[in-house]
């Protein structure tokens, strides 16, 4: 099996895989057993070197972390920070921005990701006009043209999702980012369902800024998301979301005002979460030494498989069905959606619902064609025998 695909050589370093048909990692990545030890050495830091740990190697984590990261990205060393969340980096990232000029829209796409949509709307109290595109024909994705026939030279801020997160359709960033640059405005990429599964090249698309995580595709956990800035731009900008750790020297505690730093750190705030990071290395590193281009072609190969599974199965979808305009899940629409993804977690078929796009599937380079044909095979048997039906009422409380 791993002579045909050898990505499956890595399926042993996630244990989950031996146990559960793991199909959610468009929501949270498989833990590595590495992360296991990552963070054992953090506690054993804490334990025997106590506050040494942060010149032992504590404080710099964020930095090598953020590196990392930034080879998946297409990006340089420097230009990544790290960040608990991303509505954290996108508040960091917009508060270099003030919207009382001519120039205060923010263009944006109605199929992006709710919380974003509330922190930019939230701009609207402070002066920003705000411009939503509607989703395209499909109902599925964002038009490109539509955005990019949006953007003006009223236009401050442009932000898109890379990988809608309930179709999984890919936007194309470069013909937006072309339009944005030709007339100054600045794009906000958030690539959290692309970043670990769809190849990026942020540098040379000429991307200004872009917001993500580990915690999907990365398979690196909670708490380890990040912001890059476009390395020529940073000095240009002026975060008045800030603390200590931007500051060229935070540890002089100077009295006498910021003094941002002329790389990514700028765009950091205060004590990093190290617990998180040391957790997060390992599946990155995992990415990372598995290559994207390989990692690419496996999910593809194996979302084809599922759509056409799904097809064969009689089963909706609200996915693009070419496999070069699809990022790396695929959405099943079924009926009692919710109730049937509880009856497939019964039995140890994990995968998500959500409202307006069904069950989401979405196998990483560590599964199997086989867990994908028993995933498919089962949903289609829980809708057959009614299998979901005991779950209905559940779907109805809260919590």
């Amino acid at each position: 099996m791993t002579a045909a695909d050898p990505l499956l050589a890595f399926r042993d370093r996630f244990p989950i895989t031996a146990r559960t048909n793991y199909l959610i990692n468009n929501s949270l990545g498989a833990m590595p057993a590495a992360a296991r030890a990552r963070v054992a050495e953090f506690l054993d830091a804490w334990d025997t070197r106590g506050v040494r740990a942060w010149g032992d190697g504590w404080w710099t984590l964020q930095e090598r972390v953020a590196d990392r990261i930034a080879t998946v990205l297409g990006a340089p060393a420097g230009s990544v920070s790290m960040h608990q969340n991303v509505a954290v980096a996108l508040e960091m990232i917009l508060s270099c921005f003030s919207f009382d000029g001519a120039r205060n829209r923010i263009v944006y796409a109605d199929r992006n990701f709710p919380s974003d949509q509330y922190i930019y709307e939230a701009r609207a109290r402070h002066g920003a006009k705000l411009v939503r595109v509607p989703a395209a024909s499909d109902g599925i994705s964002t038009d490109v043209q539509q955005i990019v026939d949006a953007i003006d030279d009223r236009t401050l801020l442009v932000a898109i999702d890379h990988v809608m997160f309930r179709s999984s359709a890919i936007v194309d960033p470069v013909p937006i980012v072309q339009k944005a640059r030709a007339v100054g405005a600045f794009v906000i990429l958030d690539t959290f369902h692309s970043v670990g599964t769809v190849p990026l090249k942020l540098r040379e698309w000429g991307v200004h800024a872009a917001v993500g995580g580990a915690l999907k595709w990365l398979c690196g956990g909670p708490g380890n998301c990040f912001l890059y800035v476009d390395p020529d731009l940073v000095t240009s900008l002026q975060p008045t979301f800030t603390g200590w750790a931007a500051h060229k020297q935070p540890f002089l505690f100077s009295p006498a005002g910021q003094d941002y730093r002329d790389d990514g750190g700028r765009f950091a705030t205060g004590t990093p979460n190290v617990p998180a990071l040391h957790s997060g290395m390992a599946g990155i590193e995992i990415v990372v030494e598995a290559g994207m281009p390989a990692i690419r072609a496996r999910s593809q190969r194996l979302t084809q498989l599922l759509v056409e599974e799904a097809q064969r199965a009689g089963l909706g979808l609200k996915s693009p069905l070419q496999a070069e305009r699809r990022g790396g899940h695929v959405a099943l629409d079924v009926p009692d959606g919710y109730a049937v993804c509880q009856a497939l977690a019964a039995r140890e078929i994990v995968v998500d619902f959500r409202p307006d796009a069904g069950l989401r599937v979405a196998p990483h380079f560590y599964n199997t064609e086989a867990e994908v044909r028993a995933a498919v095979r089962a949903v289609r048997e829980i809708l057959d025998s009614g299998e979901h039906r005991r779950f209905l009422q559940a779907e109805r409380k809260p919590g």
